[in-house]
């Protein structure tokens, strides 16, 4: 069994924070049902509607950025979807450059940083969260997007690729396994960290909305440089979303959707030369990780990054970029 201690270690310092989902878990016998977490269940899968005129979402809000002289005109599309916690403003940077030569849909989740909860300030959050976007692509009438996801967002992206109806061009995920636990227990289940899971659930809940923007988790994110980095990588947001979301990167484990994705994945992941580091020895987990994919998935270490890779290493991290693009 995975101690809390490792556990809570590996979600806040590494990680933040649907076929084959766990059965959904009972609520601690202490805690009213009202304040458990919801729970996915196995098998569900995204009911994709026709393509509209415009598009609205009480889950996301999508910013687009079209290259200079572009507006109207067809320009290659990238989205990018941030992590637990954190907002478009995380890719700033990198929207900033990709701009240039890409029609970039910047997308942010209700509930996180300043934006109002929405729709997700009730039931699950991760798979509504991917099913709108998937609306949104066909909305817009996208045609094979690349996708781009951070922690929690990269595993929005594999149940994006993973999902009929959803067709995508390419998929990088930025430090991110499609079941967290495996990285350090490749035994572990979701019905092992159920009761985990829910402990920091609650925590979560109890912290509340101001201390949770307040906390400086991001200090233990990654080793981005000066306050602000900090600040944008974790801000905070409403205190039921935020736990309800670090449940489901918990406890769902995505592993079974790798066999259904057939676009080329790309996986960026922080790593350390140096022998005592933990993310020296997680090397060979990442691998373990992605193993079940149907297609050989392109693994990127960044040497010297830490969770928040697009921070800690920009211009490395640009540079995998441009290639994952076909810009080099």
């Amino acid at each position: 069994m995975i101690s809390l201690l490792a556990l809570t270690g590996l979600m806040f310092a590494l990680a933040t924070p649907s076929s084959s989902e766990p059965a959904p878990p009972s609520t601690p016998a202490s805690v009213p049902a009202r304040v458990g977490p919801a729970a996915e269940t196995p098998g569900r899968s995204a009911a994709m509607p026709a393509p509209q005129a415009r598009f609205t979402s009480n889950r996301i809000v999508v910013e687009v950025r079209d290259p200079p002289g572009a507006a109207g005109r067809s320009a290659p599309d990238v989205i990018l979807i941030p992590g637990l916690a954190s907002t478009a403003l995380v890719w700033e940077p990198v929207a900033e450059q990709l701009s240039r030569t890409h029609r970039v849909h910047l997308v942010s989740v209700r509930g996180f940083g300043e934006l109002a909860a929405g729709g997700n300030g009730q039931g699950l959050v991760a798979g509504p969260v991917a099913e709108e976007v998937g609306r949104y692509i066909r909305t817009r009438g996208l045609r094979d997007p690349a996708v781009i996801g951070h922690s929690m967002g990269g595993q929005i992206a594999l149940r994006l690729a993973s999902t009929p109806g959803v067709t995508l061009g390419r998929v990088m995920i930025v430090d991110a396994a499609p079941f967290f636990p495996s990285l350090l227990d490749d035994r572990a289940t979701g019905r092992d960290l159920e009761p985990i899971a829910a402990v920091a659930y609650q925590a979560v809940l109890f912290l509340g909305d101001e201390a949770l923007a307040r906390q400086p988790w991001a200090q233990g994110m990654g080793s981005t440089a000066g306050a602000l980095d900090s600040w944008v990588g974790w801000q905070g947001g409403d205190s039921r979303v935020l736990a309800q979301s670090l449940y489901e990167v918990m406890t769902v484990d995505l592993r079974p959707n790798l066999a259904r994705i057939d676009v080329p994945v790309t996986v960026v992941y922080g790593w350390s030369r140096r022998e005592d580091s933990p993310r020296y020895r997680l090397q060979s987990s990442w691998q373990q990780a992605y193993r079940g994919a149907r297609n050989p998935v392109r693994l990127v270490p960044i040497e010297g990054a830490e969770h928040m890779v697009m921070m800690d290493q920009p211009a490395r991290f640009m540079a995998a970029v441009d290639e994952f693009l076909g810009n080099r």
